[in-house]
């Protein structure tokens, strides 16, 4: 029972990864697979609820503004390293296309308690 429990979860993430990757146009899943190869550790939570390094990206990362996205992704920030040398113009254009298109991620959860160290 809890194999086919799994199976049936694993085939309806799996189909719905799909049906969201078939609304990409060719230059925001190629900004997805570079997004996905060298931003993911820092940018998108590696479990459920699990905070990120970054800041999760969205549509509205830079203020939205794709200039400001192209020379954070360029140059860099304190702890972000700059992609200049390694992406080609436009694989950061496409990265960019492809973050134009995660919505907002949903606001922190209130932490109990509030002093240092309670939860």
């Amino acid at each position: 029972m809890q194999t086919r429990v799994a199976l049936l979860v694993f085939v309806l993430a799996a189909g719905a990864q799909a049906a969201s990757a078939q609304q990409l146009t060719p230059q925001q899943a190629h900004g997805r697979m570079i997004l996905t190869q060298n931003c993911n550790i820092c940018h998108l939570p590696q479990n459920p609820g699990s905070a990120t390094y970054g800041p999760r990206l969205s549509k509205s990362s830079a203020n939205g503004d794709e200039q400001l996205m192209r020379e954070v992704i360029m140059n860099g920030l304190v702890k972000m390293p700059g992609w200049k040398y390694t992406l080609k113009d436009q694989d950061i254009s496409d990265v960019i296309a492809y973050v134009k298109t995660l919505p907002e991620p949903p606001p922190p959860t209130a932490r109990r308690g509030g002093g240092l160290g309670e939860d």
